[in-house]
């Protein structure tokens, strides 16, 4: 099967860059551009400047479901992530443009086995056999697969988009999917993992992480998929008061008169003298830290939400 206009594909690398444009692209990109998405290479090249560059969108994980709009023939597909809400941009998620070679046709014949598992390894691979040599590197927190029979020396097969034949990876590395919605405090426990990460701008993985891709990968580690940008986080969440504000929930910042442009995930109650504490990608350090609101950051917040 080929890839069509108007049918949904999968993603079939790990981590799948969602670029505003074919041109965007930068040579430094070009790790997270070829068949395999070598995105720890891609990212390990980039300097301050190049991590916060404007050309990346979001990033996909491998077996996201995405809808194909139009295909170039120079390699480019134009998708929609309809797993990524995006409802200012498209009601159907969140539009831009992936190398066709990260994507694979949908099987409507391969419906697999059991109930589907959720990564819950911060980073894992997947190997070719028990033991085996890893044959997909580079699997991040929150991707989901479909089993493909049963658990075998604590290692367990998997369904992977693309492969006609199943991958292995610890079984210790998997979770079922949750049947309901986590609590705060168990997103805010995946976010915690997340600490250190490299800042990249539209970045969604354990690779390199952006402030509202820290906040939806955290709750879609649990099937929660809250939009993907935190303007729209906002909008899909509950305001609480300032002051009422616990951990797991969210900050919210912006510039008087702008929309929002930064989000954290609140870490402690707010102590004596209204003291507060947030876990957020930073753009300005580069990394995801966990930090008292200095006051720069206290004069912009406008508000805490609850997921």
């Amino acid at each position: 099967m080929q890839l069509q206009p108007g049918r949904e594909a999968l993603v079939r690398v790990a981590v799948a860059t969602l670029w505003t444009s074919p041109e965007a692209v930068r040579p430094v990109d070009r790790p997270a551009l070829t068949a395999g998405a070598d995105i720890l290479t891609w990212v390990s090249g980039l300097d301050t400047d190049q991590q916060v560059g404007d050309c990346v969108l979001s990033q996909l994980l491998l077996g996201e479901r995405v809808l194909v709009s139009e295909l170039r023939p120079d390699g480019w597909a134009r998708v929609v992530a309809v797993e990524q809400p995006a409802a200012k941009l498209d009601p159907r998620g969140y539009p831009g443009w992936l190398p066709t070679d990260q994507l694979t046709t949908v099987d409507p014949a391969d419906t697999g086995t059991g109930d589907p598992l959720v990564v819950d390894a911060t980073v894992t691979g997947l190997h070719t056999a028990p033991n085996g040599p890893v044959a997909l590197p580079g699997v991040v927190v929150g991707t989901r697969l479909v089993p493909a029979g049963p658990v075998r020396d604590d290692w367990r097969p998997v369904h992977v988009p693309g492969r006609s034949t199943p991958l292995w990876l610890p079984d210790e590395h998997l979770v079922a999917a949750s049947a309901a919605p986590p609590n705060a405090e168990q997103a805010l426990a995946v976010a915690q993992r997340l600490l250190d990460v490299v800042y990249i701008w539209g970045g969604l993985s354990a690779h390199g992480i952006d402030c509202s891709g820290l906040v939806h990968l955290a709750w879609r580690r649990f099937g929660v998929l809250l939009p993907r940008d935190a303007d729209d986080q906002a909008a899909a969440t509950t305001p609480v008061p300032l002051g009422a504000e616990r951990p797991g929930d969210l900050y919210f910042f912006a510039r008087p008169g702008r929309k929002i442009h930064h989000i954290g995930i609140v870490t402690a109650t707010p102590g004596d003298g209204g003291q507060r504490r947030m876990l957020h990608a930073c753009y300005r350090r580069r990394r995801v830290i966990e930090e008292p609101l200095p006051e720069d950051r206290t004069a912009t917040l406008v508000g805490a939400h609850r997921v």
